[in-house]
């Protein structure tokens, strides 16, 4: 194993996780005098299964499409998520 690509990851996720919506959820369940082993067992197991079908599509995905076209595509769609939500922001 690469420690360098773990803590990398690790730091990444971590940062970018902390105060998001899913976070402030977990919060809300928490603080809502719910079983907090279940709430933080069911937010662990959610985020888990994300990154691994993350995982598995990048990996998937990569056998396909060069690294650097998945990177530009996806900050492309950050890019144009965001512009959405600023342009339109009670958009359903």
């Amino acid at each position: 194993m690469d420690l360098k690509v773990l803590l990398t990851t690790f730091g990444m996720i971590f940062l970018a996780e902390i105060g998001d919506k899913t976070q402030l959820a977990v919060l809300s369940f928490a603080a809502q005098n719910k079983p907090r082993l279940a709430v933080f067992l069911g937010s662990a197991a959610a985020l888990v299964l994300t990154s691994l079908l993350a995982v598995s599509f990048g990996e998937g995905l990569s056998r396909f499409i060069p690294a650097n076209y998945v990177r530009t595509g996806a900050g492309v769609l950050f890019v144009l998520l965001g512009a959405w939500m600023i342009f339109f922001p009670g958009a359903k």
